[in-house]
């Protein structure tokens, strides 16, 4: 027990040992551009999960301190401040931060909102904060690790009575039916039919034979058309069957370690006649709870779950299977899933699922485990 517990805080601790160079260039440098905020403050459904959280529980930051982690154009830290908050800490590890003050002094609330450009790991306040508020859900929740950040900023500047922004965060997958995989295989059978005619054509014109790195180039080509996973606006009536929890977080609780590997067995149950499994769907809702001492006056949800009406940017994961599996309603599927962070880069996520199905009829089809990666 004692050894698995230190192992952990290792692996978390050599996960939080990056290059911030690398970092910034990889992952941070999208984030000082406006019209990637902009793209972000028009997902409606994001904005006004945020706003009404604030909102319709001002208890929380009336005469209270906040840190906005990853501020970003700092509409979390004024909506804050409109709410009653004293002092607002408004962390920025971009340039973006430039643009976060300049929109603070045009709403008059540069007197509480203090924006500080730093990453969250290395700047220093002069006091414990009530709040912690921050939009740090990547494609399909973990996508990106910003969470790391958020966790970092917890442990260091939370007062033990402090609650934090969102509170509960959830993964779900399910399994669905979708076109999108008979164009990706052509797209990986075009490219290998191009491969092969430029490999003809450089032994004819300059006499060298390309074979050898045949079996390399369909690799590199079938990770890339294959087996990474697709953002996706799914249709609700393209999940085809019953959708499974496979991660639960506690904001307040949670550590690196945590969620450095999530790893879930679920069953589900098909619900339409006669279809394709085509692969299966990743999304996420995170909710607005406060604590259990210092509950919400009213709970708000975040969920990025497929519908017809309220997509958000982050949309759904899509991890497609190459054939797709004849099913029918009541089939029984047994999956095994699991999520780690890329050895080459800590904010991008290797997926593996594992499925056993089992017809109405009692017969059970050849299981399969298939590896994918969230780039």
């Amino acid at each position: 027990m004692g050894g698995s517990l230190e192992n952990g805080v290792a692996a978390a601790t050599a996960a939080l040992r990056v290059d911030k160079e690398v970092d910034y260039a990889q992952y941070f440098c999208t984030y000082a551009f406006l019209y990637h905020q902009k793209e972000m403050l028009s997902d409606r459904v994001r904005m006004d999960a945020y706003f009404h959280s604030i909102f319709s529980n001002t208890h929380h930051f009336l005469g209270k301190t906040v840190l906005d982690v990853g501020t970003g154009s700092g509409i979390l830290a004024i909506w804050s401040a409109k709410a009653g908050a004293r002092k607002v800490y408004a962390v920025e590890a971009t340039k973006m931060s430039e643009h976060a003050r300049a929109l603070v002094r045009a709403n008059n609330l540069e007197t509480v909102v203090e924006v500080i450009e730093g990453s969250m790991e290395d700047v220093s306040l002069p006091e414990k904060v009530d709040v912690i508020i921050s939009e740090w859900m990547g494609y399909f929740l973990l996508r990106e690790s910003m969470f790391d950040s958020v966790i970092c900023a917890r442990d260091r500047w939370l007062k033990p009575t402090g609650v934090m922004y969102p509170s509960h965060a959830r993964m779900w997958v399910a399994p669905i039916r979708s076109g999108l995989g008979d164009q990706k295989k052509n797209d990986y059978e075009g490219s290998m039919d191009d491969w092969h005619s430029f490999m003809d054509e450089t032994k004819t014109y300059y006499g060298v034979d390309m074979s050898v790195l045949t079996k390399p180039f369909s690799e590199e080509q079938k990770k890339y058309y294959l087996q990474t996973s697709l953002w996706n606006n799914l249709h609700p009536h393209q999940v085809i069957g019953t959708a499974a929890i496979v991660k639960e977080i506690d904001c307040l609780t949670a550590t690196v370690a945590d969620i450095l590997e999530v790893r879930s067995t679920f069953s589900s149950l098909i619900t339409v006649e006669n279809t394709r499994l085509c692969g299966f769907g990743g999304w996420f809702d995170v909710h607005f709870r406060g604590r259990r001492e210092d509950p919400a006056a009213k709970e708000i949800e975040l969920t990025t779950a497929p519908s017809i009406e309220n997509s958000t940017h982050w949309g759904q994961q899509v991890f497609l299977l190459h054939p797709p599996v004849r099913v029918s309603v009541e089939d029984a599927l047994d999956v095994s899933f699991s999520m780690n962070r890329s050895k080459e880069n800590h904010r991008l996520m290797e997926v593996e699922f594992g499925c056993d199905i089992k017809q109405c009829s009692g017969k059970l089809l050849p299981s399969f485990r298939n590896k994918f990666y969230l780039e």
